[in-house]
């Protein structure tokens, strides 16, 4: 129980990374405080958790709400007594398959904007609590690591957004690092197991993502929630600043 104790906090925890994630978290002895924008889907992957034996709580917020990111944070910090671990995983609802030339700004600023307003605002709300406490772990989630363009498939601005939470991270950790707080990312490099079978680019995704693996496959969302955990836990005390590798090889440093 590698988390016994902690309370975490998942946004966007009814999709297939954040469920993933809920369940490696309670799995490991964790409270997990499962934050979505829609209460049947939060309460099925609740209701999981709580029949495996887990700890689990839902609450409808939007993560891009400034006020109901706070709100939540604080009701959390004062009901459980503390924010351990904060991981935001919303979908940025990013537009791709249209060139850059052809897009319209406002395609290519919407994952740009949603995944740097809610990573700022989810981190900001925990980290006044993990202050405080002078402990506490923020993850971020996607991404390859590589900093390298997609050259085979027009990706819109999702690259961009990845990029720019990948350095919102390493100014988190400076910043936070004295506070006892560590900042630390999961990049995967792409899980082909959540593409709809009936995606007509499913197969040229997956060539994408796999072919540049030294495993010959791609991450798992088993492979995230187990990052994760280790990432979380006190097992990875030293670490902060930096980004976990599970790209099976499609990045090498």
């Amino acid at each position: 129980m590698l988390l016994e104790g902690k309370n975490a906090i998942v946004y966007g925890a009814a999709g297939q990374v954040g469920s993933a994630l809920v369940t490696a978290f309670a799995g490991h002895g964790a409270k997990v405080h499962l934050v979505g924008r829609t209460r049947s889907a939060l309460d099925a992957v609740a209701d999981r958790v709580v029949a495996d034996g887990g700890h689990a709580e839902t609450a409808v917020v939007d993560a891009l709400d400034e006020a109901a990111v706070d709100e939540h944070a604080d009701a959390v910090a004062a009901g459980s007594g503390s924010i351990d671990i904060s991981v935001n995983v919303i979908d940025v609802a990013d537009v791709q398959g249209t060139p850059l030339a052809e897009m319209s700004l406002q395609d290519f600023e919407q994952p740009i904007r949603i995944a740097t307003r809610s990573t700022f605002l989810t981190t900001r709300a925990a980290a006044r609590h993990m202050i405080r406490q002078r402990s506490g772990v923020i993850l971020t989630f996607g991404g390859d690591g590589g900093g390298e363009p997609i050259r085979d498939y027009w990706i819109g601005g999702f690259q961009v957004a990845l990029v720019a939470v990948d350095f919102l991270r390493r100014q988190l950790a400076a910043e936070l690092g004295g506070y006892g707080i560590r900042v630390l990312g999961l990049h995967t490099g792409g899980i082909v197991e959540g593409l709809p079978d009936n995606l007509p680019e499913r197969e040229t995704i997956t060539e994408m993502i796999v072919g540049k693996t030294m495993l010959k496959r791609a991450a798992t969302f088993a492979d995230v929630g187990n990052a994760a955990v280790f990432a979380a836990s006190d097992l990875a005390a030293s670490m902060t600043a930096t980004s976990l590798n599970i790209t099976c090889g499609a990045v090498t440093d």
